[in-house]
C-alpha cells in the first residue's frame, strides 16, 4: 500500500550508532517488569492512578480486570481524540497489558474488531490473560514490532497508540507501517510525548535516556 508520508529530517532514518537490538531488549526488560511486578515502582505512573491522571472515564474502566489495570502504562488518552464507533476495526500499536484494546473492543461492539500488538512477550501474555477474564469476543493480541505490524494492508478504520511512538528507533518506519494498515480515510489517534528542542545525536544513542 503506497503512502504519502514525507520524510522528516532527524527522525526519518535509523539512528547512526544506536544498537537497536540492545535498545529493544532494554525496553522489553522494563515492560516485562511492569507486567509481572506492577507494584514495584517505576519512574513513570502506572495503573488506576495513571488512568485518572489521563482522564479516562470511569465507565470505560468497568469490567477491566484489576491485573490489566495494574500494568497500565501510557502517556496520553487516545480516546480523547474521539470515541470509536460500532463496527470499526482498530489496531492498538504497543498495546501493553491491553487496557486500551479492551476499552476499544467495548466501543466498537460485536460487529467491530480490535488487534493489539506489542513487542514484549510478558505484556502480550498479560493482555491475553486479561481478555480471557473480560471475555470480549472481538479482540486479538499479537506479538510484533511497530515497524513490522502483523496486520494486513488497509485493515484498520482506526489506529490507536499510547506512549509508544517515542520508543520507535525509526519513527518514519513506524509511521509508514501505521499508514500501511489503516484504510484510506481512516483515522490515527495517538497519545504520546513530544520534546520542544532537538535531541542530540549522543543522547539518541543513550539507551538509558530512551528508557527514562
Amino acid at each position: 500500500m503506497a503512502t504519502n508520508i514525507e520524510a522528516i529530517s532527524g527522525v526519518s532514518r535509523a539512528i547512526e550508532g544506536l544498537d537497536v537490538d540492545r535498545l529493544r531488549r532494554a525496553i522489553q526488560d522494563e515492560y516485562a517488569l511492569v507486567a509481572s511486578e506492577p507494584d514495584r515502582g517505576f519512574h513513570f505512573h502506572t495503573g488506576r492512578r495513571l488512568a485518572a491522571i489521563l482522564q479516562y472515564e470511569d465507565e470505560w474502566l468497568v469490567g477491566i480486570p484489576e491485573a490489566t489495570m495494574a500494568s497500565f502504562a501510557g502517556t496520553g488518552n487516545p480516546f480523547s481524540l474521539g470515541a470509536l464507533q460500532p463496527g470499526e476495526r482498530v489496531v492498538d500499536v504497543g498495546c501493553g497489558a491491553g487496557i486500551d484494546s479492551l476499552i476499544a473492543a467495548r466501543m466498537v461492539g460485536a460487529a467491530g474488531r480490535v488487534i493489539g500488538v506489542d513487542m514484549t512477550p510478558e505484556m502480550v501474555a498479560k493482555a491475553r490473560a486479561g481478555a480471557e477474564d473480560a471475555r470480549p469476543r472481538n479482540v486479538d493480541f499479537r506479538q510484533g514490532f511497530a515497524e513490522s505490524l502483523p496486520v494486513a494492508d488497509g485493515w484498520a478504520d482506526v489506529v490507536i497508540s499510547n506512549g509508544v511512538l517515542n520508543l520507535f528507533p525509526d519513527k518514519f518506519a513506524g509511521l509508514r507501517e501505521i499508514a500501511r494498515v489503516v484504510k484510506p480515510g481512516g483515522r490515527i489517534q495517538i497519545g504520546d510525548i513530544l520534546v520542544q528542542k532537538a535531541v542530540s545525536d549522543k543522547s539518541k544513542r543513550d539507551i538509558e535516556l530512551w528508557k527514562g
